[in-house]
């Protein structure tokens, strides 16, 4: 049961990664669209996400749930440790949420919505880039569990070269999967070509902020290349992660926008493999200690039995409604309805 547990968590982090990281990346890509093309821009957004944005925030509950229950050694590590970014995180989902809903149902229109605007943009970037932070941070081996003062414990956890620059990717790739995403829902021909000129131009920014990872990396001794390309599945993912890419480049202006959904989400998927799974089953790399395996700090059998039932159970009863769910917007969008 505990694979499944783990699966499922695996899963949980991915499908926020994609989704709910394309919902960040179209206040990324509001954030570097003129003024002469904003309107044009933020109506494109409401129709993309505007029905299912709060969905996407449930992959992030369970993958949070199955670390309370499942983890709790984890769990309690990560809340006390990166404490700081975590509550930055949360209080950026819930700014950019009332943000969001404010600036569109909002009955007056006055001087208030270009403070809704802001607030929209910024916790767009703010989020995950302390998202990609703490991911960095879990990886970076800079968590002492043996810290004697306040800023080894809880600031230089997470304030290093290394998790900064994961955070900077990690906007990167979100504004890449939104722009790709949103080349399907332009309006026009103009808007087409502008969000694939965006698409290109995001994900140049994602390779060099790769680039920026691998350095910072090697300044702060974190063995990332190791865990990539010193084994035969992460090599691999790199690989059909880059043979996608290419993919994507040729076929980024054929019109065949359900392709370069797929391919983008595929390789960002191939990335998230390669980087987690050469140190598994670590889940957290501590300094100058045992680090914190999957196996080693679970919860006891029997609540991990409860909780993988738990899991699969409430995928035959929510899975199926979710993509309802998906579908019928889809569906409501093509009848122009």
């Amino acid at each position: 049961m505990e694979y499944i547990v783990i699966t499922y968590l695996w899963l949980a982090i991915v499908l926020y990664f994609l989704l709910g990281g394309a919902d960040f990346g179209v206040g990324i890509i509001e954030m570097f669209t003129s003024t002469k093309n904003i309107s044009r821009t933020r109506r494109t957004m409401y129709h993309a996400i505007g029905p299912i944005w709060e969905a996407n925030h449930m992959w992030l509950i369970i993958a949070i749930v199955i670390l309370f229950v499942g983890f709790p050694v984890i769990y309690s590590q990560l809340s006390v440790h990166l404490h700081i970014p975590l509550v930055i995180l949360l209080l950026g989902i819930i700014a950019r949420g009332t943000a969001f809903v404010f600036r569109h149902y909002d009955a007056v229109r006055d001087n208030m919505q270009e403070i809704y605007n802001s607030i929209f943009v910024w916790s767009s970037f703010i989020t995950p880039l302390f998202l990609g932070i703490i991911a960095g941070s879990v990886l970076s081996g800079h968590i002492d569990a043996k810290a004697h003062d306040f800023a080894t414990a809880y600031v230089f956890s997470w304030l290093n070269w290394f998790s900064v620059a994961v955070g900077l990717f990690t906007v990167a790739l979100c504004g890449f999967l939104a722009s790709v995403y949103l080349i399907g829902e332009a309006e026009d021909a103009k808007d087409h070509h502008r969000f694939i000129h965006k698409a290109k131009t995001m994900n140049i920014a994602a390779v060099c902020c790769g680039a920026l990872v691998f350095l910072a990396a090697q300044v702060e001794r974190v063995p990332l290349a190791n865990w990539i390309f010193g084994d035969a599945v992460g090599l691999s993912a790199v690989i059909l992660a880059t043979l996608s890419l290419v993919l994507l480049w040729t076929q980024i202006g054929s019109g065949r926008t359900t392709l370069l959904r797929i391919l983008v989400g595929f390789q960002v998927t191939m990335i998230l493999l390669a980087i987690s799974y050469a140190h598994f089953p670590d889940f957290v790399i501590i300094r100058n200690g045992e680090n914190l395996s999957l196996f080693t700090a679970q919860a006891p059998e029997k609540t991990m039995q409860a909780l993988g039932s738990a899991l699969l159970i409430g995928s035959v009863l929510i899975l199926p409604a979710l993509f309802y769910l998906y579908y019928s917007f889809q569906k409501k969008k093509v009848n122009g309805s």
